[in-house]
């Protein structure tokens, strides 16, 4: 098992949500799937007292959303590989001015991340 820092104990803890119109059921504990009105459901989430909500990995699901006007702050890592062409992560009628710069990190080995917020005046 690995369990270094508590990360392990931490995640299986904590309530998950995944986005699937595939998926019926999750094996991993306190897993839920959202299926069907994914902007409702995010919406109703984000209503509820508790910590934030992150997205793991999902240019499509994070572009969705903030589309619906739920992406309240971007935090992106930056690694010091080149890999080619990928997705873009930002769609068309995004545009940086939304975006504030609120803090930097430097990571281990190179990386940074950069925590953005959305302005949306």
């Amino acid at each position: 098992k690995n369990n270094e820092m508590g990360v392990a104990d931490k995640l299986n803890s904590v309530a998950k949500y995944v986005a699937s119109t595939t998926l019926k059921t999750a094996d991993w504990n306190n897993t839920t799937i959202i299926g069907k009105d994914l902007v409702a459901e995010i919406t109703s989430l984000k209503q509820q007292p508790g910590s934030e909500i992150q997205i793991e990995g999902s240019a499509e699901l994070v572009a969705s959303l903030a589309k619906a006007g739920l992406i309240d702050e971007y935090r992106l890592l930056g690694h010091p590989i080149i890999m080619g062409k990928g997705q873009n992560f930002f769609t068309e009628g995004f545009y940086a001015n939304q975006l504030s710069l609120v803090k930097t990190e430097l990571l281990d080995k190179g990386g940074i991340a950069l925590y953005y917020s959305v302005d949306r005046s």
